[in-house]
């Protein structure tokens, strides 16, 4: 039996990771034999309020892959406007492809076929150093990073840091 095209091209994509690594996050797969169930661990990145962070996030992956985005969820606790508090992370680029039913994305924001896996880390690391408080996943933490960034909000995600330190 031959393996499904989504398979191999994540096979493709996980084999390229681990030849070529990339700054900022490692990726493998949750079970050895389950290419649609990823965990991937985000560094920090520097000169953000998460640096010096390890953060453990799961991909999901459709058996539809690369027509429809995989799902991301933080395992790592994380405090972040983008991210809601279940660990669901909420970015553009992990949306359904097409028209956004709100008006607020344009078509090419959203999940296109040619994203990666890399593709994908590297948006959601970029969201880590560069919130989207507009569209927020998690409305307490977007209201504590426009208002109180310095404080409560910094707070949190101190100690959501020290906490994916040690575990």
């Amino acid at each position: 039996m031959t393996e499904p095209r989504s398979a191999l091209l994540l096979r493709r994509q996980l084999t390229e990771l681990n030849k070529s690594p990339v700054d900022g996050f490692s990726a493998g797969l949750i079970r050895d034999n389950d290419l649609y169930r990823w965990e991937v661990m985000i560094i920090g990145p520097p000169d953000t309020l998460y640096e010096g962070g390890v953060f453990k996030a799961h991909l999901t992956f459709p058996k539809d892959y690369p027509l429809r985005p995989p799902k991301m969820k933080f395992i790592t606790d994380i405090w972040h406007p983008n991210v809601d508090k279940n660990g669901d992370v909420c970015i553009s680029i992990l949306h359904e492809p097409g028209e956004d039913k709100y008006g607020y994305e344009k078509p090419e924001e959203r999940w296109l076929p040619i994203h990666t896996v890399e593709t994908i880390m590297i948006s959601v690391i970029s969201m880590l150093a560069d919130p989207n408080s507009d569209s927020p996943a998690n409305v307490d933490a977007a209201k504590e990073w426009r208002e109180d960034r310095d404080g409560e909000f910094k707070r949190k995600v101190a100690r959501c840091v020290r906490k994916s330190q040690d575990d």
